[in-house]
């Protein structure tokens, strides 16, 4: 499994390109590895985030549910912050309302606190909480398989992997959870999972005022997010060795066989960017607009993770990340996307004009999950440089929010815990690169 949640000290002595065992740091690096442990903004930012952390699992100040593609991303700072039972607990109620498709609820709430006008979905086994599940995305299963992937690799407990819940072995719904999208929505000429049209790694279909919802008037189509957070998720599955070893086989098969097609059909070797959509039915923007000048920054973040780039092409997706920063005047690669789809492209208000919300708006809850695969490619002193300015604004306006305009002033929550969750895991990879560096 892809070192997902935190890098060890292992996993960075062998990363491709860093520094060997016994082998000195240079001037430079050693330079850097200093600057890195002595920065006390690193340590304020942590603490930070443990503060927020232990006010509760939802989203953040605004939100009551727990949602999974949320906490997967804060699941190592809970796992620090939380005895391992209260995670536990909280990461298994996803599995009871489990569907018996394999399907995954987006989030929870207490049953006295639901009075968002979602479909909502009751348990048995969870009498005191609903669920609900936002059908234009195609990423609850798998962010429930790295989820549980990183709280074993933060607690240790394996133990989870047998847990029973509603008679069946957490394992096994794992296992479900994943087939799930595989056989609802996968688009067999292409071999690639389809959602909703919606603006990167965004939850919101352009044709309704909230836009939450499948129906007659979605436009199905194929990105990179979905199909590099399913590659995610095998690994993780993989990474956990909790399934036969017929099973095993048949999990790398899949990831090697939407691998290969994420690279044929959506990559644009000459452009070298991801195109923003193959669309199954037809697009919902005007047949003039040229989609294809926009580059996905959230979606080729997260195909990085995943292992979809050579090093040639990371450079090149950070160089146009910048570019694209430049152009717009977005503070940090968090910029969700550049250019932004046009004025009234999106019904629903937060998305109607450009550089708002996921339309171009700047989200550390993506841009810092960069930093640990930079990391790993060595690529330490552009790492550093790339989280500087998130950093810069927790500490400016002492608070973790969920996104910032393009002129760099806060929006949304001001406790977003998916912000605190990678922050963290940044600041963690770049101490152990340092920590190994210096030889302390």
């Amino acid at each position: 499994m892809r070192p997902a949640a935190r890098f060890t000290l292992a996993a960075l002595l062998i990363s491709a390109g860093g520094i060997a065992v016994g082998q000195p740091a240079t001037a430079d690096s050693a330079d850097l590895a200093r600057r890195i442990s002595q920065d006390q903004r690193l340590d304020a930012v942590v603490e930070r985030a443990k503060s927020v952390m232990a006010d509760g699992f939802n989203a953040g100040d605004g939100y009551g549910e727990v949602w999974i593609r949320d906490f997967a991303t804060f699941m190592t700072l809970a796992c620090d912050v939380y005895p391992r039972d209260a995670v536990r607990e909280r990461l298994l109620m996803f599995f009871r309302f489990q569907g018996e498709d394999g399907n995954i609820i987006d989030g929870y709430i207490p049953r006295d606190r639901a009075n968002v006008a979602y479909e909502y979905i009751e348990s048995a086994s969870a009498s005191g909480y609903l669920g609900h599940k936002n059908t234009v995305e195609t990423d609850q299963e798998g962010s429930l398989v790295i989820g549980v992937a990183r709280y074993v690799e933060a607690t240790g407990d394996r133990s989870i992997l047998a847990k029973e819940v509603d008679g069946v072995p957490v394992r096994e719904r794992l296992d479900r959870a994943l087939r799930y999208p595989r056989e609802h929505r996968m688009a067999e000429d292409y071999g690639l999972l389809w959602g909703a049209t919606t603006a990167d790694w965004g939850d919101v279909q352009p044709e309704h005022e909230w836009g939450v919802v499948l129906d007659e008037d979605s436009h199905r189509a194929i990105d990179i997010y979905d199909n590099a957070i399913y590659l995610l998720a095998i690994d993780a599955l993989l990474g956990l060795d909790a399934l036969d070893a017929a099973v095993q086989e048949e999990w790398k098969a899949v990831h090697t066989e939407i691998a290969g097609n994420t690279r044929k059909h959506l990559w644009d070797e000459e452009r070298t960017k991801f195109i923003p959509h193959i669309y199954l039915e037809g697009s919902p923007f005007p047949d003039d607009f040229d989609e294809s000048e926009i580059y996905y920054h959230g979606g080729t973040i997260v195909a990085i993770e995943a292992g979809l780039l050579n090093d040639a092409e990371v450079a090149a997706s950070l160089a146009m990340m910048r570019d694209n920063m430049k152009r717009s005047g977005a503070a940090s690669i968090g910029l969700t996307l550049y250019p932004p789809y046009p004025r009234g492209f999106f019904k629903n208000p937060s998305m109607a004009r450009p550089y708002s919300y996921q339309n171009g708006g700047d989200w550390t809850w993506f841009g810092a999950r960069l930093i640990p695969p930079l990391v790993e490619r060595n690529l330490v002193e552009d790492a550093y440089r790339e989280l500087e300015p998130m950093i810069e604004r927790v500490l400016k306006h002492e608070g973790f929010y969920e996104w910032y305009s393009r002129h760099n002033k806060p929006r949304g929550s001001g406790t977003f815990r998916g912000s605190a969750g990678v922050l963290y895991d940044a600041i963690h990879a770049l101490r152990a690169w340092a920590e190994v560096s210096t030889g302390e």
